[in-house]
């Protein structure tokens, strides 16, 4: 069975099942996720918790072992595996797949690994252990989703916030959850009750984690403002502009391709599809592909192309300018003024 992390609080109510994988990438959902299990677990007596590390060299037939042994100490085991590379090799594969078809009896087995692809879901191992217990999923939250879950994180914590204490925590935090949860704990210390906006300032550190995926992701979604201030963050912690260059001609190379199919006559979703675009990102590509057309994204990739001269001293001009004005064409927007006038933002149609 395959489900979201926030389906399982409920499901545990029902029971334990022989076996849970937790697979996701964001640390703390991954670990919340995981916490349930374990309380849950305990509540049913299982009072022994062995943990192995699937590393190089892990002796596989020892987690076997394990779970055909008696327990010395308690009536009922949680066994925890973690599986850092997400995937067993051939001798793990084995092994799970063995475990997940014959699960013994009085032992909770409990993986835990990074997001898996559609080639790891596919193998026989995978396939075993979802049958025989839970899947959990562990999705990154979007930034659409971000702002409800803050301020359901800061009600739990006995706060009261208005929104815009709620929408500066998120413009402080974006995408680090783990540094949110730190924020809010400090807030719950601060103060009793309604929380504002001054009190964000005043007590919340700038831990914005940007990062040149966030940018390219902002760029996509057609969040101009979004991808500016990213790209800003990019600059103040002094990443190199060609970290952030080389991301996004990577997605305009193959926004021009999948364009140019597209007005070929393919299909949207077998372009998609051929280019194995993951489908929490397919919103963001096929928002993209209906805001510029192929003639678009490749004059984009030559302006991509005379910035990289530029990164590299062959041609005049700002880096960080030249690409805010890349990123917000991208956005669908191109910067517009004229001197002695503040610049503003001005809609780019399809083309």
């Amino acid at each position: 069975m395959k489900i979201a992390a926030r389906q399982l609080s409920r499901l545990l109510q029902g029971g334990l099942a022989p076996v849970y994988l937790v697979s996701g990438d964001d640390p703390l959902l991954v670990q919340e996720a995981c916490d349930l299990v374990r309380a849950r677990a305990r509540e049913e007596g299982c009072s022994e918790r062995v943990v192995f590390h699937a590393e190089a060299g892990f002796d596989w037939q020892g987690l076997l072992q394990a779970a055909g042994g008696m327990s010395l100490f308690a009536e009922r085991r949680l066994l925890e595996l973690r599986l850092p590379g997400g995937r067993p090799g051939e001798a793990g594969a084995r092994v799970l797949q063995a475990y997940g078809e014959r699960p013994p009896p009085d032992t909770v087995l409990l993986v835990i690994c990074p997001r898996l692809d559609g080639a790891a879901q596919r193998g026989r191992w995978f396939k075993a252990l979802e049958q025989a217990g839970v899947v959990v999923q562990v999705w990154p939250l979007t930034p659409r989703e971000l702002p409800r879950w803050v301020a359901e994180r800061m009600r739990a914590a006995g706060l009261r916030p208005d929104g815009e204490a709620v929408r500066l925590l998120v413009e402080r935090v974006e995408g680090n959850l783990l540094a949110a949860v730190q924020e809010i704990e400090k807030l719950r210390l601060l103060h009793e009750g309604q929380v504002d906006a001054e009190a964000v300032l005043a007590a919340v550190a700038d831990s914005a984690r940007f990062d040149v995926f966030g940018l390219v992701d902002a760029a996509l979604a057609g969040d101009a403002r979004r991808a500016a201030r990213i790209l800003a963050g990019l600059r103040r912690e002094g990443v190199e502009p060609v970290l952030a260059l080389w991301a996004l001609a990577r997605e305009l190379r193959a926004l021009a391709g999948m364009a140019a199919r597209v007005e070929n006559g393919e299909a949207v979703e077998a372009v998609l599809a051929g280019q194995r675009v993951w489908d929490k990102r397919k919103p963001l590509i096929r928002a993209a592909l209906a805001r510029h057309g192929r003639r678009r994204w490749q004059g984009l990739l030559r302006r991509a192309a005379r910035i990289d001269r530029l990164v590299k001293g062959q041609a005049p001009g700002n880096a960080w300018d030249e690409l805010l004005q890349l990123a917000l064409a991208m956005a669908g927007v191109e910067l517009v003024g004229e001197a002695g006038i503040s610049p503003g933002f001005r809609r780019v149609d399809k083309g």
